[in-house]
């Protein structure tokens, strides 16, 4: 007894395969990131006590998740997802606070007791930082125009995620912005002057 198996037409099989080899390399590197970095929220989600930090690990884990999903569709078809990347919305405001206060020297935990809404934060805000780093280096190298573009358009959402995180943990004075003295920022900042055009 035969079995006929159906092969791909030789255009569903050119839009399959249209990856580079480096670019299996890196969607492979990009997917497992995901995955790590919504493994660790979920893992982290236990452990939160702050209302707001738990909605903002529930809005980006939703959110990273939907990029996920599309991305394996783009990466496994080769064409557009069945919907494009979305614009991440943070709820915090833009208000940076300013200056050093006095705080407890910090240290590595010792137990998992020890477990805070402070480091979770920070865990958080690394993830997202060095995906961010992660898809701008891998978007240069992606040939597959549709992956290519997803990534580099994913970029700006997770630095505003990384900037939310930041917000969050400022006003908690867990990330606290030391400034200069006022003449040396006034310095600095008139330091260049405007460049004419080459030609």
């Amino acid at each position: 007894m035969q079995t006929s198996y159906s092969q791909p037409s030789a255009a569903q099989m050119s839009s399959m395969t249209n990856h580079g080899g480096h670019e299996m390399f890196d969607s492979h590197e990009i997917l497992s990131s995901f995955i790590s970095l919504l493994d660790q929220y979920v893992l982290f989600e236990q452990f939160i006590q702050d209302q707001e930090l738990r909605q903002i690990l529930y809005r980006q884990h939703r959110f990273i998740t939907d990029l996920y999903n599309i991305t394996v569709e783009a990466f496994s078809t080769g064409k557009d997802p069945s919907h494009p990347t979305q614009s991440y919305k943070m709820e915090q405001n833009n208000q940076v606070i300013y200056g050093l206060q006095k705080t407890a020297p910090k240290k590595p935990m010792m137990s998992i007791q020890e477990t805070s809404d402070q480091g979770i934060s920070a865990y958080m805000l690394g993830l997202v930082k060095s995906t961010a780093s992660l898809l701008a280096m891998t978007s240069l190298e992606i040939t597959n125009p549709v992956l290519r573009r997803m990534m580099a358009d994913s970029v700006p959402n997770f630095i505003e995620m990384g900037y939310e995180l930041f917000l969050y943990q400022n006003k908690r004075h867990y990330y606290q912005v030391p400034q200069l003295t006022q003449q040396d920022m006034i310095q600095m900042q008139h330091s260049y002057a405007p460049s004419p055009n080459l030609v």
